[in-house]
């Protein structure tokens, strides 16, 4: 294996990489409601946000943007992107918006589209963008609608992201009757195991 030479520990550049997600969500959710299209935060960052609002210090930092949008507001959000600076791209299974022309993947919007299901097997489809709210910034997919989404992904980090729900108060040991019976049995899950 090669040896990999790495810089130094630069406070700055960690500062800066956190600065980026976060401007890069503002940005989208300026274009977006610029445009009119109907959008909500999803992923880590509605995350943040649902847990920012009970304790800041509980927030993990996120390394990329997710959004909700409905199939038939694609085009429109395309258009909207596009003269914001974003360049789309469809790679691997998932729709993108780059970050600019020489843009990595992981400086991107992630889209998954409302009502449909991310992967086949999917228990039931994403949310509508109708499941959201306004917060400071941005339009934040509900709790319950997060909550599920991270229920039906089923990650390593989407358990984590739930166990940060229980430890801050946002859901309790009633959320799992809200939920269809296989989801309902992943969240009791972390409840009876919740150091992971």
């Amino acid at each position: 294996m090669a040896d990999v030479i790495l810089g130094p520990v630069s406070l700055e550049r960690m500062v800066r990489a956190v600065e980026k997600v976060r401007e890069r969500l503002l940005r989208t959710a300026a274009i977006l409601e610029t445009a009119q299209v109907p959008y909500a935060v999803i992923g880590g960052n509605a995350v943040a946000a649902w847990v920012s609002r009970v304790d800041e210090a509980a927030v993990r930092n996120t390394r990329d943007v997710d959004i909700l949008l409905r199939r038939a507001d694609f085009d429109a959000a395309k258009v909207a992107m596009a003269a914001g600076g974003f360049v789309y791209r469809h790679a691997a299974s998932i729709d993108m918006f780059l970050d600019g022309p020489g843009a990595k993947a992981r400086d991107a919007v992630h889209v998954i589209f409302a009502n449909e299901k991310v992967k086949q097997d999917d228990v039931v489809p994403a949310p509508d963008v109708t499941e959201s709210e306004p917060g400071d910034s941005f339009r934040v997919v509900s709790l319950e609608a997060l909550v599920r989404m991270k229920l039906i992904a089923n990650r390593d980090k989407d358990r984590t992201h739930l166990r940060d729900f229980i430890e801050v108060g946002l859901i309790d040991a009633t959320w799992p009757a809200k939920f269809p019976p296989e989801l309902a049995a992943r969240l009791q899950s972390i409840f009876d195991t919740p150091g992971g």
